[in-house]
């Protein structure tokens, strides 16, 4: 997880902390949306991927999971900061980090699982 992060900082600006929640908010929306043998050899792959999801579902603020789908992780993400470009840098970091640990062919089919992800991947 560190070397993502140290990623994101440097690629998208965002500080370490706010990068390490973001992250842990985009593989828990994975984690709960995509279907589990898609998103289960995903996250195995992932370093660190595990507490970093449990992180982001111990910090759900009052309108946490109200709104559902790829609008609903916007929101959360937007929550805690961050501005469209940020969100879209950060998704498509955290996305490339998967398809080089976890591989191409899972990851795609974790992203075209979810309505509307690919476009921000």
């Amino acid at each position: 997880m560190d070397e993502l992060i140290a990623r994101i900082s440097a690629n998208v600006g965002t500080d370490p902390a706010t990068a390490a929640k973001a992250v842990g908010l985009i593989l828990a929306f994975l984690q709960k949306e995509a279907p589990a043998d898609k998103v289960e050899q995903l996250i195995a792959a992932f370093p660190g991927a595990e507490a970093a999801i449990a992180e982001a579902k111990g910090s759900g603020g009052l309108l946490s999971g109200l709104m559902p789908g790829v609008m609903g992780l916007g929101s959360k993400l937007m929550g805690i900061g961050l501005g469209m470009g940020e969100i879209t840098g950060i998704s498509k970091e955290t996305i490339a980090f998967a398809r080089e640990k976890a591989g191409a062919g899972p990851v795609d089919e974790v992203v075209n699982s979810i309505p509307g992800l690919s476009q921000f991947v």
